[in-house]
């Protein structure tokens, strides 16, 4: 039987999402969960891999098992193993042709950042800090031009594995909340700090050291060593992927 789950982690105790042979990952530790529950190894494959620092609203990821468990016993068995930085939302079966990498057809990103003179002393592990004013409205204007399908490769780092630089973005959009400038992303895929990269640029425009019209001279000129400096981890959150209704998974990860 193959499972499907939602999982909500804290990236910041975690070396990212993929199983490494030394060090705290989130896969490792849902994967000894949710082994410990059905009584044996077992992989769990997510929808998209998050770096270190990296958080996750609602990560979706399959397994397959034999063992004879409700859902309901995977998901609470699972979370009573887990470290409290990270939970198992949901766990329901699925199709055994779903996967849930290539089955999800979006994946959306929502970066945080605090703009105001004093640094933070509280949920700083949540936020990137910004002490120069941001013109929220110009970094807008100037990120509309990432919609689309694009090369990407300034914006792309030089250890990105994908097989090529090109993907769709199918919205991006800046706001300003109080002291906090939000951005949010939703794309067919990511690449490799990607999204940090499409801030490390922006912040360069929302502080005025380059105009609206700079973001799109990047992404056609193709060139990473010329665009703005990846932002920090801590700040970004991996909101999820969305499927088609098809499968029947929970409204959050649909589309």
């Amino acid at each position: 039987m193959r499972y499907a789950i939602g999982i909500e982690y804290d990236g910041s105790g975690f070396l990212g999402w993929q199983r490494l042979a030394e060090g705290a990952t989130v896969q490792a530790a849902v994967e000894q969960a949710l082994g410990f529950v059905v009584d044996h190894p077992l992989e769990v494959v997510c929808a998209g891999r998050t770096d270190s620092g990296v958080h996750a609203r609602c990560q979706v990821a399959h397994f397959d098992t034999d063992a004879a468990r409700t859902p309901f016993a995977l998901q609470q068995g699972g979370n009573s193993r887990l470290p409290k930085g990270v939970a198992l939302l949901w766990c329901q079966p699925v199709p055994d042709d779903f996967h849930a990498r290539y089955s999800a057809r979006a994946r959306r990103y929502c970066y945080t950042v605090l703009n105001r003179r004093v640094r933070p002393a509280i949920q700083r592990e949540y936020l990137t800090w910004e002490r120069h004013p941001l013109d929220a409205a110009a970094m807008h204007r100037a990120a509309q031009v990432l919609v689309g399908e694009h090369d990407f490769s300034a914006f792309r780092t030089v250890h990105c594995q994908a097989k090529h630089p090109r993907r769709n973005v199918h919205e991006i959009s800046v706001r300003r909340e109080g002291e906090r400038v939000v951005i949010e992303v939703q794309a067919n895929a990511f690449l490799h700090h990607m999204v940090r990269n499409f801030v490390g640029s922006l912040l360069l425009v929302g502080r005025g050291e380059h105009p609206e019209a700079w973001i799109g001279e990047l992404l056609a000129g193709r060139d990473r060593t010329v665009a703005g400096p990846t932002a920090p981890s801590n700040g970004l959150v991996f909101v999820g992927p969305r499927y088609p209704r098809e499968w029947g998974l929970p409204d959050e990860v649909c589309l």
